[in-house]
């Protein structure tokens, strides 16, 4: 009779075989092979353009079938330098080959040096690093709530953060919980309390509620990326910040989406601004209390975000308070340096600031001939097109398919709003050739 030990042998020998002979063949799957794949083994949470990418470069992609693409998403813009830039590539392998992670419980010698380029860079005390966009915000509410209670003297479990409506910071519990997409809430209860959600680029909405004695902070995308690039009133931002500091409370920016040169400054709460130190407009700048990392830090090679924040609120975090098993390991400090490098020494900033108005003024000028384009919305170069169609519609997911056809990636947001956000290393003769591909194929729909 056969042991469970013998059956366990028989099973993985089948199983690696099957999987040796998947791995041989894979050069050979289709486009159609390998979504059917991921449709069968894989959680359905996403709904991806059919399109199955192999290899990057600069801005561009290529299929399995070895179509090349315009990629006018870049991952949601954390491709800003473009894919696989060979710098930060280079700075993955040689920490690769080095020293990988130790944990928080040794110190590393890449950490600190990591955490004074990352301090200095955006003009603040101190950094906590994390992995991912939603880590950095859960951390964020974390120290809010922690300052809150030893520093403002509000009593535990009774702080209170103001959000804003159409938000979007991520899909962990704690976020989802003040998220006005029902998609991501619905059957995901019970949620967490602590939240105070306010009307978005209203700064009469914030005035009403900022002054309650148990607010702790306001937590704000300085453009908000998901809603469809919605872009406040130039007063909003630096409103929202005087209230915050009239009223003892923490101004918290996420920036992970609007950060790292993507819409024409280094930081969007920046204005103009090249950086927070070193700017053509220095008073354009609204420093935030924190501000969230992510995406881009890493040029798209490895998840790393962080919250950075002076002494005066980073004090609250004491040994065991909050941590993380990858947060500021080598391997990804070594990557951000070589990240924020790139932003700087290839002149990003400037970039997407010339190329969004470039793009701005062609697709404004195309929309007054076409009845399908109703409004061309951004900054730098996160931009948005509203279709001119109900958000219940397919017209703006099936003007993506066709995009795709055409040679360009792009996704609809929010049912009839098409983002585009190229890598900001594009120049201007591929963005004028990007700009034909989309009039072309909008026109073709009208």
């Amino acid at each position: 009779m056969a042991t469970l030990r013998d059956e366990c042998k028989v099973y993985y020998s089948t199983f690696n075989h099957e999987i040796m002979s998947l791995t041989l063949s894979n050069q050979e799957l289709s486009s159609q092979d390998l979504i059917k794949l991921e449709d069968k083994h894989g959680a359905h949470n996403y709904h991806p353009l059919p399109v199955v990418l192999s290899k990057g470069e600069g801005v561009y992609v290529w299929d399995v079938e070895g179509k090349k693409y315009f990629d006018f998403l870049s991952a949601y813009s954390a491709v800003n330098q473009g894919h696989c830039h060979p710098k930060i590539v280079g700075a993955l392998k040689d920490q690769a080959e080095t020293l990988t992670l130790t944990s928080r419980a040794f110190y590393n010698d890449v950490l600190g040096i990591y955490e004074q380029y990352i301090t200095e860079y955006f003009g603040f005390d101190k950094v906590l690093p994390m992995n991912t966009g939603a880590e950095g915000v859960e951390t964020a509410i974390k120290i809010c709530r922690k300052w809150g209670y030893e520093k403002k003297g509000v009593p535990e479990n009774q702080g209170q953060i103001v959000v804003f409506d159409q938000n979007f910071h991520g899909r962990t519990t704690t976020i989802i919980s003040f998220s006005s997409d029902m998609d991501a809430r619905k059957n995901f209860g019970p949620f967490t309390h602590g939240f105070v959600k306010v009307a978005y680029n209203d700064l009469e909405a914030l005035r009403e509620v900022i002054s309650q004695p148990n607010i702790v902070g306001v937590l704000v995308e300085p453009i908000q990326g998901e809603a469809g690039v919605n872009v406040p009133n130039d007063d909003f931002i630096p409103g929202v910040a005087a209230l915050c500091k009239e009223n003892n409370v923490l101004f918290i920016a996420d920036e992970i989406q609007t950060g790292i040169a993507r819409t024409g400054s280094l930081l969007s709460v920046c204005g103009n601004c090249n950086c927070s130190k070193s700017c053509e407009r220095q008073d354009t700048y609204t420093k935030p209390d924190m501000l969230i990392l992510g995406k881009a830090i890493s040029g798209g090679v490895y998840p790393v975000s962080a919250v950075l924040a002076d002494n005066e609120v980073m004090e609250v975090i004491t040994p065991g308070t909050h941590g993380s098993t990858f947060g500021g390991n080598p391997l990804a400090a070594k990557v951000a340096m070589a990240a924020l490098d790139v932003v700087n020494d290839e002149g990003l900033i400037q970039n997407a600031r010339k190329l969004g108005e470039i793009f701005r003024e062609r697709m404004t000028k195309f929309a007054e001939t076409s009845d399908l384009v109703t409004l061309v919305r951004g900054k730098g170069l996160l931009n948005a097109v509203v279709i001119n169609d109900h958000p219940s519609s397919s017209t703006a997911w099936d003007i993506c398919v066709a995009l795709k056809d055409n040679g360009l990636l792009a996704k609809p947001t929010h049912g009839n709003i098409i983002r585009f956000a190229p890598p900001l290393v594009m120049t201007e003769e591929q963005l004028h050739e990007c700009c034909d591909i989309i009039e072309k194929t909008i026109s073709e729909f009208a």
